[in-house]
């Protein structure tokens, strides 16, 4: 019985020794793909300054941008909540004391973290929109940047990324999945469609609003991204509720947060108060296009 015992205990004791080797090589993975040092060439981005272009700018930022880093800009506390995994601050986007202003000296520094996800050093930074704005057009990311380096300045210092061993083990085992720059084409130059009512352009809008994040690669819905959160993001394909709203019911929807049968859409999960900022001809365009897909069953799980 003590041979058993013993073996028992070897076992166990290797066992252990493995998992701990293993987490201490996950670790050192995960630390180093967040410390990478990326180089691209630059894209050159040609920057604005005409009353047009920056009304466009901040017509932009306020429905793709507001909704993480508050409706100044200037940042949002525990974005990502402190936990086991660490915790993440929305940083302050404007020039005032703590935004990033003070850190982004050229245009070319924009353009890193919105279409490459990489800080000026060229390190990752875990901005998940940044999969979306990786499609965004040259014109259109020029005039954001515009809107940003002329934005009414606010003081907000906030803690950036700060991830947990735990959290640096799961990113180098690989279960938080590619991180941005990992992920996106890094394309120089972006054409995007011309403005209007049509499919195209409602794909273009709604793949920048990074509308894939929480309702799947295929708009089918599933299981929210956040794993505390039970809730299912909806299946915004013809073959989910939304093919029985009327386009007027959606606009209303993404206006006032109040869905055609009258049940509210909570904010903190989905973003109607931005999407509402949109034009109604860029709503439609949005629905046009979400009316396109493929018919596609609820995801659920």
């Amino acid at each position: 019985m003590k041979k058993v015992f013993k073996w028992i205990g070897i076992v166990l004791g290797s066992l252990v020794s493995l998992i701990l080797a293993l987490m201490v090589v996950f670790f050192l993975l995960g630390n180093s793909r967040l410390n990478k040092t990326y180089n691209f060439p630059p894209d050159n981005i040609a920057i604005p300054t005409d009353a047009e272009s920056l009304a466009r700018g901040e017509h932009l930022t306020k429905m793709l941008c507001s909704g993480c880093h508050g409706a100044d800009l200037s940042g949002v506390a525990d974005w990502f909540p402190p936990g086991p995994f660490g915790s993440m601050d929305a940083p302050n986007l404007t020039s005032g004391k703590g935004g990033i202003g003070d850190e982004f000296t050229s245009d070319e520094d924009y353009v890193l973290a919105i279409r490459h996800g990489v800080d000026p050093e060229g390190k990752p930074i875990f901005m998940p929109a940044v999969v979306g704005f990786s499609f965004m057009g040259d014109e259109d990311l020029g005039a954001i940047i515009a809107y940003l380096k002329t934005a009414l300045p606010v003081d907000n210092q906030t803690s950036g990324q700060n991830f947990s061993a735990l959290g640096k083990i799961l990113i180098g085992a690989g279960l938080f999945g590619k991180l941005p720059v990992e992920e996106v084409s890094h394309a120089a130059h972006v054409t995007a469609p011309a403005a209007g009512v049509t499919v195209e352009y409602g794909q273009y809008l709604v793949t920048i609003g990074d509308c894939k994040s929480c309702h799947g690669a295929e708009f089918a819905g599933g299981p929210f991204p956040d794993p505390s959160v039970s809730i299912l993001a909806p299946n915004l394909t013809p073959g989910g509720e939304l093919a029985e709203w009327s386009e007027k019911g959606f606009i209303a929807a993404m206006q006032t947060g109040i869905e055609p049968d009258g049940k509210a859409m909570d904010p903190n999960y989905m973003p109607w108060k931005e999407i509402g900022l949109a034009s109604d001809d860029e709503l439609k365009a949005m629905l046009m296009y979400l009316r396109s897909l493929p018919k596609l069953e609820q995801v659920t799980e």
